[in-house]
């Protein structure tokens, strides 16, 4: 029997689909993933705690290259005289006479200027009269020791020629006593007159003797105080005069600008003089250069368009406002064109030309020392500070010790708000 027909339906045609996609463990993973890129994107990118980022036209970039080191150190000197004699009052007056110009050209011992003062001729007028009466008194002094001297002579002369004449009555009285024809008692007093005689002979020539000893020191000391006397007198007229200023070398009087009717001090400062047509240069140096410029050194010049060789021939050792000063004469003649004051570029040769690894010279050196520099990377994006050492300078480059290689790049500019970073991003290119 067959099954009765019905309407049609779709069950039968029904079938349960499987969804596809990831699961969730893919899911975490790819999430996990792109937290991780995205951090890493931004420490990438996100400006590091310790750089900068600046622009690429604001920085000078030098590249390292190998060349010839020139050892010389650029100067700006100034022309000034080899010799300088400053001119003091050695006593002070009114002036009454200017005899010289300033800028005049003088002979040594040239009068220049006449002063007055009162004063002054009056103590040593008095000073004069005071040491010449202590000199006459000393001259009377010693006229009186040879007075007394001569006084000793005469008194051993007659003491002596009474002694001979004693001596000879005796030998006379001597053989006619031992007669009798002569009395003992004449024969005693003439005995006796005689030894009185040799002995005041003998205290005559030590009384001469002690007095010679002490007349003679007593006139060396007055010849002594006689010369200090006359010394004294000799100083006093050369203070006086010192009135009378005069040139001490010959040369170019300069800063000479006293005033008829001026009252000077004593060791006041009226001008200095020149040494005539011989100049000197002197030149500031930087202190960092102290130990390596010394007395000899060769340097070279143009002046007038003409070139000049100096060596130097002084060292200030003194710093002052981070530099030394240093005097620098000419070899050989010195240009004739040359004027007090003028600036003169000098070239100090420090050492003999040598093959080395270069940098431009820059501003950089002030502020690190030459112990680092910012080194660009090769798509010039970044620079990071490098430890480095750095040798010898001149105007125009450095000389590269350690820590470079030719090609490389660095930043040569000043690091005036930057050197304190590590790294910097450079931006503009």
């Amino acid at each position: 029997m067959s099954k009765p027909e019905g309407p049609a339906t779709g069950g039968a045609m029904d079938r349960v689909v499987e969804k596809k996609g990831l699961s969730n463990k893919v899911k975490l993973g790819i999430a996990v993933a792109g937290a991780i890129l995205l951090v890493a994107l931004f420490w990438y990118f996100a400006p590091n705690s310790n750089s900068q980022t600046i622009e690429s036209a604001r920085v000078t970039i030098s590249t390292v290259e190998r060349g010839r080191f020139d050892d010389f150190l650029p100067l700006r000197a100034r022309v000034e005289p080899s010799v300088t004699v400053f001119l003091d009052a050695v006593e002070g007056g009114r002036v009454e006479r200017i005899l010289v110009e300033d800028g005049a050209l003088v002979s040594q011992g040239q009068l220049l200027a006449v002063l007055s003062n009162a004063d002054l001729q009056l103590n040593v007028l008095a000073r004069q009269t005071e040491v010449i009466q202590q000199i006459n008194s000393m001259r009377s002094q010693e006229l009186a020791l040879n007075q007394t001297r001569l006084n000793n002579e005469r008194a051993l002369i007659e003491a002596d020629l009474a002694t001979r004449t004693a001596r000879r009555q005796s030998e006379v009285q001597r053989p006619l006593a031992e007669r009798g024809f002569v009395a003992g008692r004449t024969m005693a007093d003439t005995r006796d007159l005689y030894e009185a005689n040799r002995r005041r002979s003998e205290v005559l020539r030590r009384q001469r003797a002690t007095d010679e000893r002490l007349q003679s020191t007593q006139l060396a000391q007055l010849r002594e105080s006689a010369g200090a006397l006359n010394t004294s007198l000799d100083i006093a007229r050369q203070s006086l005069d010192s009135l009378n200023l005069r040139a001490p070398v010959a040369g170019q009087l300069t800063s000479f600008s006293i005033q008829i009717g001026q009252s000077l001090n004593r060791g006041e400062r009226l001008g200095q003089i020149d040494s005539a047509g011989r100049n000197k240069l002197r030149a500031q140096v930087d202190e960092f250069y102290l130990g390596r410029v010394s007395e000899g050194q060769i340097a070279n010049a143009e002046v007038g368009g003409r070139p000049a060789r100096l060596r130097v021939s002084k060292i200030y050792p003194q710093v002052r406002n981070g530099a030394f000063e240093i005097d620098l004469e000419f070899v050989g003649q010195a240009p004739p064109d040359l004027q007090r004051g003028q600036t003169v570029q000098v070239r100090l040769t420090l050492g003999d030309p040598a093959p080395a690894l270069l940098i431009p010279n820059g501003a950089f050196y002030n502020e690190t020392g030459g112990n680092w520099v910012f080194v660009v990377a090769p798509d010039g994006r970044s620079a990071v500070r490098r430890q480095v050492r750095l040798g010898r300078r001149n105007a125009d480059h450095i000389e590269v010790l350690e820590g470079l290689e030719p090609g490389e790049r660095v930043i040569t500019s000043p690091y005036t708000g930057f050197a304190e970073r590590d790294r910097l991003s450079l931006s503009g290119q």
